[in-house]
């Protein structure tokens, strides 16, 4: 099992970084309960929307509007565990996410590959996830599995469960997917169970888990809240992934960036929680600055690396793993 080293800690001597002051941060959550509880979330998902009625949060059935108290909100941050295990195949890439140890991943997913053999930009098919997944087995930088590209040679009816195939059959790491919707992660779970001996020692032991975004500004769509609910009664991980651009799905401040990328996130980990007390969530985000000359996601930047150092000070606030775009 492996602890990484730790990032951020705050030290008497030497240089430290610290995007947001404690203060910087109440204010951060404070105008995230503001706006779940006064604004609110789409939520498109029936099911969604009865688990949320039921648990205790204002819908409008007609707008599809889900009002979310604070109590109910600071109930889910407190549920949700401030420690996951992202176990690999093999016991000794298993992984401990908890509070500031750090690890690394690949990114996913390149829509392009270049050929080694003719040099040639094209679309992957299957077999280069498995060679990318052999890749990432081997490298000790890598410490889990997450797809680098999906394959455009199959069905893309049933292309996840492709995805899955190949790096499952490939890597003795832990291995995370974007399934797509619910019924491709319960497909994929079955495919984990059946490497680990059933449901039971996949419950022990997660070899998988998945990841899903809430779509910004502000709505939680079927696709994510069928991910979102699925995992939590599998008791797999699910990392949910805002990927807002401020000035282009946020506000065009940071600051006001980082209050609605935080309602997305707490609003899907609140549906996780209501769904099973105390399924594992890590709080993720691909968040950044639109260009906005190209109307595109900038990466790689300044603003998408203050974002991602925020959002880290954000997920330590609540005790809760955290994950976030490297640049």
């Amino acid at each position: 099992m492996k602890r990484n080293l730790h990032a951020g800690i705050q030290l008497n001597g030497g240089l430290s970084l610290n995007i947001l002051t404690d203060d910087e941060i109440n204010q951060i959550h404070l105008g995230t309960l503001e706006i779940l509880d006064q604004t609110g979330i789409f939520v498109e998902d029936e099911k969604a929307l009865d688990c949320f009625e039921n648990g205790g949060a204002r819908v409008n059935r007609d707008t599809k509007i889900v009002q979310i108290p604070p109590y109910l909100v600071e109930e889910a941050i407190r549920s949700a565990p401030s420690k996951v295990i992202l176990a690999g195949q093999d016991p000794r890439h298993d992984l401990v996410l908890e509070d500031t140890r750090i690890h690394f991943t690949v990114f996913s997913e390149g829509v392009m590959i270049n050929d080694l053999n003719t040099g040639e930009n094209r679309a992957p098919v299957k077999q280069d996830l498995v060679d990318t997944a052999r890749i990432i087995d081997y490298l000790d930088e890598v410490d889990f599995c997450e797809k680098a590209l999906g394959a455009h040679d199959v069905s893309q009816a049933s292309v996840p469960l492709h995805n899955a195939e190949a790096y499952l059959t490939n890597s003795v790491k832990h291995c995370a997917f974007g399934p797509v919707n619910g019924k491709m992660l319960n497909k994929i779970v079955d495919m984990a169970a059946v490497i680990v001996g059933g449901r039971e020692n996949l419950r022990a032991r997660p070899i998988v888990s998945f990841a899903t975004c809430p779509v910004s500004p502000l709505k939680l769509v079927t696709d994510c809240c069928e991910i979102v609910m699925e995992a939590a009664k599998n008791d797999v991980v699910c990392n949910i992934t805002s990927m807002a651009m401020a000035g282009g799905t946020a506000p065009v401040t940071l600051a006001g960036t980082l209050v609605t990328h935080n309602a997305e996130i707490l609003s899907a980990i609140t549906l996780s929680q209501l769904t099973k007390k105390g399924a594992p969530v890590i709080y993720g985000s691909s968040t950044t600055a639109m260009d906005l000359k190209l109307a595109a996601a900038a990466v790689g930047t300044p603003e998408c690396a203050l974002i991602s150092a925020a959002v880290c000070r954000l997920a330590q606030r609540y005790l809760l793993p955290s994950y976030v775009a490297g640049g």
